[in-house]
């Protein structure tokens, strides 16, 4: 299912293009992308602006922010938020469902989450210490807003989600939040993941896509690239265009590599 079909951007008023986020080359010929898949891959070398572009669209779209703060509230994402308001978006269907995720934000979201989870252990111990000598009743109807609370993480989450690896634990986290009919905007989710993860996230993309879910997603990973259906837009390219698998960079690149890896090592050996 596609949800949200085109970003189309409008330059501020003279003036105001020097500042970032409007400097960046990206927006010296930028003027819209076209979704027409249930997956888009973002791609391009560090600096092309895919992140800048996605945390915008992130904050046009209204999504809700999964792993830290909200978008509204994260001083980090404010040139995001000033992009924003130069994009105008045209929908299929406007949707609530679904949730903006930049890697790094991950982690906090692990720290809150462990927080929320000891907050609730001390407030029950709290309970067994002053209702004790009361009656069952009033003790359990005491523990119940907590233990309560504590069940839904479990629930949700399985236990601890810093008790895992990280690349478990964010698998972990996505099978826990995606749900189907959402709108997903995702900076380099492959980053704490392995080869083999990776490989898991896109058979769960895949299962998502067809339970009509959309995913919008800024990536360097090939094996993500790969996944069957997608879109892939060139942000090396100016103005962004859609690209083959095979004639990414990105790609080229790591198989010349894996093909022949001592003739890269050498080559950076005499530059040195």
């Amino acid at each position: 299912m596609i949800y949200l079909r085109n970003a189309a951007y409008s330059s501020p008023p003279e003036g105001q293009c020097d500042d970032y986020p409007f400097s960046i080359n990206l927006l010296g010929s930028f003027e819209s992308i076209g979704f027409k898949s249930a997956i888009t891959f973002l791609v391009g070398e560090n600096g092309s602006g895919k992140s800048t572009m996605i945390e915008a669209i992130a904050a046009a779209a209204g999504s809700v922010a999964a792993g830290g703060e909200s978008i509204q509230a994260d001083r980090t994402l404010e040139p995001a938020r000033r992009l924003a308001r130069h994009l105008r978006l045209t929908w299929n269907k406007k949707i609530h469902k679904g949730f903006f995720l930049r890697s790094e934000d991950f982690f906090n979201f692990i720290r809150r989450t462990n927080e929320l989870r000891h907050e609730m252990k001390n407030e029950l111990d709290q309970v067994e210490k002053d209702y004790a000598g009361r009656s069952e009743y009033a003790r359990s109807m005491a523990r119940m807003p907590y233990a309560g609370s504590l069940s839904g993480l479990e629930r949700k989450y399985g236990g601890d989600l810093g008790a895992n690896s990280h690349g478990e634990g964010f698998l972990k986290f996505f099978q826990a939040r995606f749900v189907p009919g959402g709108l997903y905007i995702l900076d380099e989710p492959e980053v704490p993941l392995s080869p083999l993860r990776q490989l898991s996230f896109v058979s769960m993309l895949v299962e998502m896509a067809e339970l009509d879910s959309q995913f919008i997603i800024a990536t360097h990973s090939p094996i993500l690239m790969a996944t069957p259906g997608s879109t892939i837009l060139d942000f090396d390219q100016s103005p962004p265009r859609e690209a083959e698998y095979g004639e990414l960079q990105h790609v080229t690149l790591t198989r010349d590599f894996l093909n022949n890896p001592d003739l890269f090592l050498r080559n950076l050996r005499s530059e040195d």
